[in-house]
């Protein structure tokens, strides 16, 4: 069995390991093999997809094919709530999906059977164990239980929109956590998600929507890494 991480376009610079385009019933996915670890690069090769362009369900069938049993993905998010400021990190414990015109589901009826798949526990306890473990072991402080709202995109949020997003419970706001992680959860793979934040969210930051960008960034993102793949290793 393999491990696998799904993550932005950055790990590009930090995976020492050539990236290739594979093949999937569902289309292709760039990834990179380390062993027993999967490295896949959710918007492609040179950041070249979209977020509501991304090929989720290739990205989730690649993890089939591989027979991945565990799977940690990354996310890059702005804040709602004080819950998450930016710069830290956290694990998203529940989501709300404002998502659409994304494919959605392998049990649709057509190329698998129709299933309704419940999404009460999408995220691996012992998977979230790990990363919290290896988060301390670092001395960084983590938020465990994150509700991440999934915008469409690529346009940022609107000031009203964020102000309704945090009454709805939201604490961070992102493009790329859905459908990923309903895919991922069909195929009955254990799953955590990791997520950074790297802004206010609009009408939080009296500068308006400031960036965490360049090197500060390059940093955020290579600890997440060193985490997750501590993580998966212990799992």
């Amino acid at each position: 069995m393999k491990k696998a991480i799904i993550a932005g376009t950055s790990i590009e610079q930090i995976i020492d390991k050539p990236f290739k385009t594979y093949r999937t019933d569902y289309g292709e996915v760039d990834a990179a093999l380390d062993g027993s670890f999967v490295f896949i690069l959710r918007h492609r090769i040179g950041h070249t997809a979209a977020p509501h362009l991304i090929n989720y369900m290739a990205n989730a069938a690649l993890l089939e094919h591989f027979e991945v049993d565990h799977v940690i993905t990354t996310h890059a998010v702005g804040s709602i709530t004080e819950r998450l400021l930016p710069t830290n990190i956290g694990l998203v414990s529940d989501f709300i999906e404002f998502t659409f015109s994304r494919p959605f589901t392998f049990f649709d009826g057509v190329k698998r059977p129709l299933r309704h798949v419940p999404m009460n526990d999408v995220f691996d306890d012992e998977l979230r164990f790990q990363v919290i473990r290896a988060s301390v072991e670092r001395n960084l402080r983590i938020s465990p239980a994150l509700t991440y709202i999934t915008t469409n995109g690529p346009r940022l949020e609107s000031k009203a929109e964020i102000r309704a997003y945090r009454s709805w419970g939201a604490d961070v706001v992102g493009m790329t956590l859905n459908p990923e992680v309903n895919l991922i959860h069909e195929l009955g793979i254990k799953l955590c998600s990791i997520c950074f934040s790297i802004n206010w969210a609009a009408g939080l930051d009296e500068e308006g929507i400031s960036f965490i960008e360049g090197e500060s960034r390059k940093k955020l993102t290579s600890r997440v890494l060193d985490i997750a793949i501590d993580a998966l290793k212990n799992s």
